[in-house]
């Protein structure tokens, strides 16, 4: 029956999980591409091997005073643009590969913007090999003589491996040999001309300290991201050139290790550089034919490389692998080249592309949240939970960032001013990323066997071959010189010579002589087994104790490189905050000489607001006093306007009342001419100019209209000195003039408004008229006539006679008294000037008849004017 052994990856978990405080912090590189054209405008400065300083192209102001904002991001370790692909895997994944080798896991990846060199740095090109070709070139160089068969180890599909015998190895060898067409040797086979010559003899190099008491086979596999669906290109699928069947996806599962892996994915087993560089190509290769046929871009996906090795240590005889599932190890290195980090406006991309773009960003936006979460954890000691599982890319890796290997990363940019944006933003995410630390991975249990197995076996048969060769073969009766030495400590042989067919003494002396021979090689069998099984214990013992000694130094050893790193961490910690410092320091005197600066700027603005406060102060204490000065203006010409408004209201008034009262004597003086005769007593008016006419006017009062016809006086003087009875109509709204003269009449009724009991009393009336002369002073007029009685028993009144009074400034009186016409009429009559100059007018008299031909009017009498009663 066929014996098989499993063994389960990553590495085999030991019995009880110790907790391991150390930690390391992730591995962040920055790797810097030179520019595309010399005349580029370049924004990322190396300042150190450690640190480098961005800086904000010209035309793009990154802070609000206008000026150039610098950065400085500090890395792990800085490589400019004259680093060779040598030395970036010297100090970058050598480590990885080393560690790959003693049984820890270890992970890989490069980031940047698209168009930064991450597939430059991570494949190369021929002349100048990457990380993956230099990765397995070191790992062949390593474990080349201690390879094992193929088919030893064998996947078993649930990301655990498989020992199988020399027999079902044997088995499935001879059945790919007669499967597949390709020579056997790998020397005949045609070399790819794109992967040739990656890497030059003497840039090759090896491990140190690998376990030559172990067997190891190598299987690589290739997976591609591809919007969050996983795709295996190493996958055998029939070509189909009419109509291509889209490649299918694979998923993610959990072993009983709890270790996430691909299901169903495609695991070759390759052992040399070239086969396995050969199936990385048949990979891309596949993966361009998929991009060219869906019409993607393959800077949109996500690559990742998985290198696993699978280790177990030789039997007690050094010649055949231990089987023995516990001892059986896997081993894996992850090189993982993610998909170019760029804002979506800048792909241009419309319909599936956008959504293509918008996948690979979300992937990478859950990558920068989970490292996020950890960091936040760590240091805050919160217990979030990290969401891995939003992304298939986290999800696949996140066993390396609880601890199940080491994790390093190349940040590449590219120092061009158009990328200045997205570069900010890698740099942003690498320095939060090697703030987080992942556990550091546990050493694996060694085996309890003797070391030097291999090789004390191999000598054995190179000594086994040596002396066969020197004899010529193995001849028969001859035995090596160890066995003739144990022979010739037996008894001697009795003579063997038979003397005939009778003799019966020799041959049974001959078979007595062989059996006690055979009786002591029996004892000397039993003897020598059991001194070599207490050889042997004794021997297990001491290679027991050698052990337990060798661990122990290798214990104190890794104690001892931890603490030697510890210190080189705090050395560089030391230097890194000396630095951090001394620009703290700069930044703090820079600081000081602002906050000196702002503050002299505010002593000098304080003193200004002060003195702008006072003069605003001053200003408005004067504003106040002009405001209460012109209220006291405003509110003299208020009343001295309300009194001139009164006094021409009321002269308004006056004025249009007297035109009322001139147009209702027009109608009574037309209504006597109608209704009266002449009479022929009559005196004969006198003439008097057209322009002389006056108006009437008419009182304020209305006159009462005669009901009946009456006696029409004839003109006379005013006898308002008499013993007569009078009426003193004074309205209230005339204005007080305070004149010398004032009319004075005795036993008068003194009325505001005319009433039948007053005039029935009276036999003269007078009305006091008040009206605005045409110079603009106010004239008073005694309008008087005669109360009479009606046929109904009524009173009425006739008007008879008009007296006017009136004031003349003495300037303007002497001013006109000199304006004298010296000219006469065609008859000798004064002309219009005479008539209205001012001394003619003052030396007359005006009296309007009731009756007259000329209507209501003013005559001129010739005689001096008569005071004021």
């Amino acid at each position: 029956m066929i014996r098989q052994a499993k063994g389960k990856t990553p590495r085999r978990p030991p019995p009880k999980k110790t907790s391991n405080n150390q930690k390391d912090p992730v591995g962040v590189y920055c790797r810097v591409r030179p520019l595309g054209a010399d005349d580029e405008e370049c924004c990322i400065e190396v300042i150190s091997n450690t640190t480098i300083q961005l800086h904000a192209p010209d035309g793009l102001k990154a802070n609000r005073n206008g000026e150039y904002k610098e950065t400085q991001y500090s890395f792990k370790k800085v490589f400019g643009i004259k680093t060779t692909q040598k030395e970036l895997f010297e100090d970058v994944a050598k480590p990885l590969v080393e560690d790959l080798i003693h049984c820890k896991n270890g992970l890989l990846f490069t980031y940047g913007v698209t168009g930064s060199g991450k597939t430059h740095t991570m494949t190369g090109s021929p002349g100048q090999g990457g990380l993956l070709p230099r990765s397995l070139d070191m790992i062949f160089n390593s474990i080349g003589p201690y390879q094992a068969k193929r088919y030893v180890f064998k996947p078993d599909d649930k990301n655990g491996m498989e020992v199988q015998n020399q027999v079902d190895a044997l088995l499935d060898r001879q059945k790919r040999d007669s499967q597949s067409a390709v020579p056997k040797t790998p020397n005949t086979r045609r070399i790819d001309p794109e992967f040739a010559d990656m890497i030059s003899p003497e840039d090759a190099c090896r491990a140190d300290g690998v376990d030559e008491d172990s067997s190891y086979s190598v299987f690589v596999s290739y997976i591609e991201i591809y919007n969050n669906y996983i795709y295996d290109l190493l996958e055998e699928t029939p070509f189909d050139p009419i109509k291509p069947k889209p490649p299918q996806s694979k998923i993610l599962r959990e072993d009983q290790n709890h270790n996430m892996y691909v299901a169903g994915c495609t695991e070759v087993e390759v052992k040399s550089t070239e086969e396995a560089f050969e199936v990385f190509w048949r990979g891309q290769k596949k993966r361009r034919i998929a991009n060219t046929q869906l019409n993607r871009e393959s800077s949109r996906s996500h690559s990742v490389f998985i290198v696993k090795l699978a280790q177990a240590p030789l039997d007690a005889d050094g010649d055949n692998v231990l089987q023995d599932k516990n001892q059986v190890n896997v081993s894996q290195l992850c090189l993982v080249d993610l998909a170019g980090s760029e804002r979506t406006s800048r792909t241009r991309a419309e319909g599936s592309r956008l959504r293509e773009a918008g996948n690979i960003n979300q992937s990478l936006m859950t990558l920068r949240t989970c490292i996020e979460v950890l960091r936040e954890n760590q240091m805050c000691g919160t217990n979030k939970m990290v969401p891995y599982r939003d992304s298939k890319v986290t999800h696949l890796f996140k066993n390396y960032f609880d601890g199940e290997g080491k994790v390093r990363m190349v940040v590449c940019v590219n120092p061009k001013a158009d990328d200045y944006e997205e570069t900010l933003l890698v740099m942003r995410f690498a320095e939060m990323t090697q703030e987080v630390e992942v556990a550091r991975p546990v050493d694996r249990p060694i085996c309890g066997y003797t070391a030097g197995r291999r090789q004390r076996n191999q000598a054995f048969k190179d000594e086994l071959t040596r002396r066969l060769e020197e004899r010529g073969g193995p001849v028969d009766g001859e035995f090596p010189t160890v066995l003739n030495q144990l022979l010739q400590s037996f008894p001697p042989l009795p003579p063997c010579e038979v003397s005939g067919p009778n003799d019966d003494v020799t041959l049974p002396r001959l078979i007595e002589a062989l059996e006690k021979r055979h009786r002591v090689r029996q004892m000397m069998i039993e003897e020598y087994n059991k001194t070599a099984n207490m050889l042997k214990s004794v021997l297990q013992e001491q290679d027991s104790n050698i052990l337990s000694k060798e661990n122990f130094i290798h214990e104190q050893r890794g104690k001892l490189g931890e603490k030697d790193k510890m210190i080189q961490n705090q050395k560089n910690e030391i230097d890194r905050l000396e630095k951090k410092s001394k620009m703290l320091e700069y930044k703090i005197d820079i600081l000081q000489k602002t906050t000196n600066i702002y503050e002299e700027d505010k002593r000098s603005l304080q003193h200004e607001l002060e003195s702008r406060e006072q003069r605003l102060q001053r200003e408005m204490s004067e504003k106040r006093r002009m405001e209460s000065r012109m209220q006291g203006i405003v509110t003299d010409a208020k009343l001295k306007w309300e009194k001139e408004c009164e006094r021409r209201v009321n002269a308004k008034q006056l004025e249009m009342q007297n035109k009322l009262w001139v147009k209702d004597e027009k109608l009574k003086q037309l209504k006597a001419i109608v209704t009266e005769g002449k009479t022929e007593n009559r005196q004969p008016q006198r003439p008097s100019r057209e322009k002389d006419k006056v108006p009437p006017k008419r009182s304020a009062s209305p006159s009462p209209v005669p009901t009946g016809p009456a006696v029409r006086p004839l003109h006379r003087r005013s006898h308002s000195a008499g013993g007569e009875r009078w009426v003193d109509h004074t309205p209230s709204t005339n204005v007080d003039l305070d004149t010398v003269l004032q009319p004075n009449i005795p036993n008068a009724i003194k009325v505001n408004a005319p009433n039948e009991k007053a005039l029935s009393k009276c036999d003269k009336y007078v009305l006091t008229h008040q009206e605005v002369a045409s110079d603009g002073e106010i004239q008073t007029k005694l309008i008087k006539g005669e109360v009479f009685r009606t046929r109904g028993g009524g009173q009425a009144v006739q008007f008879t006679d008009i007296e006017t009074l009136k004031q003349e400034n003495p300037v303007v009186a002497s001013s006109s008294r000199k304006r004298r016409s010296s000219e006469s009429g065609p008859d000798g009559e004064p002309m219009e000037g005479d008539w209205t100059d001012v001394e003619t007018r003052c030396s007359v008299a005006l009296e309007m008849r009731a009756g007259s031909n000329l209507g209501p009017g003013y005559q001129h009498h010739g005689y001096t004017k008569r005071r004021k009663p």
